[in-house]
């Protein structure tokens, strides 16, 4: 399917906001695979991966209005992550999946916990400083931190993809976390 056979991110926030149920389907068929994809690698489950996205597609309703968001895949993305993460502490409190609990745990060394799907005024200062932190790095830095820590992707994974070896790869990650969680410092942000 070509990218120009899918609504236009405005068009279909335009359907949220007059309460057309096709909104839903517009968002499914273009940001489905984008969303399962970050639901699976938090999740690594078909089965609560549909739940995640079930869930997504719901609060997307129920938040659209009175959200209009500027970036619709950033916004579902967000959405989706943070419904996976809590559906994964929630269903998985006495077992432990290293994926995610890996993930967590090298990021909160360098930043503040990780929010809910509420967003505050706190959260917006971090996700500014965020941005701007990752504006200054250099593409491929940028790449790998945001697929590794946003969509949740092994090192394994991105090291093959990058012809990186593993190791190099662990290494980068420990000092771009140490640069974030230094510039976080700088910025005033409490970690």
């Amino acid at each position: 399917m070509c990218e120009e056979d899918y609504m236009d991110d405005k068009q279909i926030i335009d359907l949220f906001w007059s309460r057309s149920e096709n909104a839903l389907n517009e968002t499914r068929r273009k940001y489905n695979p984008y969303l399962r994809t970050i639901a699976m690698n938090v999740l690594g489950n078909n089965e609560d991966c549909e739940e995640c996205l079930s869930d997504t597609y719901m609060a997307a309703w129920n938040q659209i209005p009175p959200d209009r968001p500027t970036s619709l895949s950033t916004y579902l993305g967000r959405i989706v992550r943070c419904i996976s993460i809590d559906y994964f502490r929630k269903s998985r409190a006495q077992k432990r999946y290293s994926g995610l609990t890996m993930l967590l745990s090298e990021l909160e060394e360098c930043m503040p916990e990780i929010p809910d799907k509420t967003v505050t005024s706190s959260d917006n200062e971090i996700g500014e400083a965020l941005n701007c932190w990752l504006r200054n790095l250099d593409t491929e830095k940028c790449v790998l931190f945001v697929r590794r820590y946003w969509h949740g992707q092994p090192l394994s994974t991105l090291a093959k993809e990058f012809g990186i070896s593993y190791s190099k790869l662990a290494s980068m990650m420990l000092r771009l976390r140490n640069d974030l969680h230094d510039y976080l410092e700088k910025e005033g942000i409490s970690i």
